[in-house]
């Protein structure tokens, strides 16, 4: 039912319908496209669209449009809820000619709510609705990383078990034991299908995968484990490698700063040390060097430190002959 919702849309006059759908895990929308432009959002869980070998995650605070005719499919990742508005091409204002992800704070997800609700005689007052949208609706630079599937049978059987479980810790040569391959067979098979090595190619899996986890709020240590990383600082040096941001900064639609360069300390003023205290290592060889360059400085500080003064023996005078 919910593939014909799709391909079987009884367009009205003002050239909108919506439909809210609810979705458990596992229950995949296979692709399929539509002449019109869909603009889906999800108010409850995270969801992820995927266009070729490209995925979106589309949770409460962005949204996705869809270009008609682009083939889609949908995957939730947990119990959500789908809500979805069709659009003419002929009745929108929008030229974007690749799925787009849109900002959906503020007032873009009561509008959509509203629109939703609206019934099939509201057509005035659904357009001057959609007129506000289109004037709020605003593309958020979000990066994507891209999973291309290989086609040869022994390396997909490998590829489909990592998307099942990228958590799967077997090397390229456990892995080529259960495919019956060797392991460098197995490699030049990955690199030549998907352009990329096969280590390269589960660190894209797995952050895919960690993609919903971090729509869904888990924590980042929590979502780690569950990819396949041992710590946390190890999997948000991938994700900002292959993403160019944090995790944290990826779902705030803004990009991280790069690392800025460590400031060269300046060492302290020289102070003079209290008595009955012990120096620090290292401090008489500091203190040395630096009576040695600002001798003038160091008097100064230390006004009852007299100039050394170099010991000589005394002799009786009876002891001469």
């Amino acid at each position: 039912m919910i593939g014909e919702s799709h391909f079987t849309l009884d367009v009205p006059a003002f050239a909108v319908a919506s439909m809210v759908v609810a979705l458990q895990p596992g229950a995949d929308i296979p692709a399929h496209n539509h002449p019109q432009h869909q603009l889906t959002w999800a108010p409850e869980g995270p969801l992820t669209v995927v266009v070729d070998d490209l995925r979106w995650v589309v949770q409460r605070s962005r949204a996705l449009w869809i270009p008609g005719g682009v083939d889609h499919a949908v995957v939730p990742g947990s119990s959500s809820e789908m809500l979805s508005l069709y659009f003419e091409p002929d009745e929108c204002p929008l030229r974007w000619k690749a799925p787009t992800v849109v900002d959906a704070t503020g007032l873009v997800g009561p509008l959509l709510l509203h629109l939703v609700g609206l019934g099939a005689g509201a057509a005035e007052h659904r357009a001057r609705v959609a007129t506000v949208l289109w004037d709020l609706l605003k593309p958020m630079s979000v990066a994507t990383i891209p999973s291309v599937l290989p086609a040869d049978p022994e390396a997909l059987r490998v590829a489909l078990a990592i998307r099942q479980d990228p958590a799967d810790p077997r090397d390229l040569e456990a892995w080529g034991r259960e495919v019956g391959v060797s392991a460098r067979t197995l490699s030049r098979r990955f690199r030549a299908e998907t352009g990329v090595s096969f280590s390269s190619w589960r660190t894209s899996e797995r952050l895919n995968a960690a993609l919903p986890l971090l729509g869904m709020g888990q924590p980042i240590s929590r979502v780690a484990r569950a990819v396949g990383y041992q710590t946390a600082s190890a999997f948000i040096t991938a994700f900002r490698r292959e993403v160019g941001t944090t995790p944290a900064a990826y779902f705030n639609g803004r990009r991280s700063r790069p690392p800025s360069r460590p400031r060269r300390r300046r060492s302290p003023s020289p102070v003079p040390r209290p008595r009955g205290t012990r120096p620090p290592a290292g401090a008489a060889r500091w203190r040395r060097a630096w009576r040695r360059r600002c001798p003038a400085m160091y008097m100064r500080l230390r006004p009852n430190r007299s100039p050394r003064v170099a010991k000589v023996s005394m002799v009786p005078a009876s002891g001469i002959e």
